[in-house]
């Protein structure tokens, strides 16, 4: 599955558009690598998402299509939640 899907589907991002935007700006990576949104995510793999000041790691646990909202947290295991800086905070300073 696209990964850009998979941040949907397991609930991590509300919409598609946002995670595809994500990517698009190297805000998303599986395994330490930055991901473009038709990248694959596998069972087992490493993603962290930053978006705003925060950045989340999850490992993915499983992969479907289409997932309740209750059920989706059970898709991944938070490995990491951590505040970032971002670039834009950093020239304001």
């Amino acid at each position: 599955m696209r990964i850009d899907k998979w941040l949907k589907v397991s609930r991590i991002m509300k919409r598609r558009t946002i995670s595809q935007e994500l990517a698009k700006n190297q805000r998303v990576e599986i395994n330490g690598k930055i991901v473009k949104p038709s990248k694959e995510v596998n069972v087992g793999d490493e993603v962290s998402v930053q978006f705003g000041s925060r950045k989340i790691t999850v490992r993915v646990l499983s992969i479907e299509e289409v997932k309740r909202k209750k059920d989706a947290s059970a898709m991944y295991e938070i490995l990491k939640e951590e505040r970032v800086e971002s670039a834009e905070s950093e020239e304001l300073l």
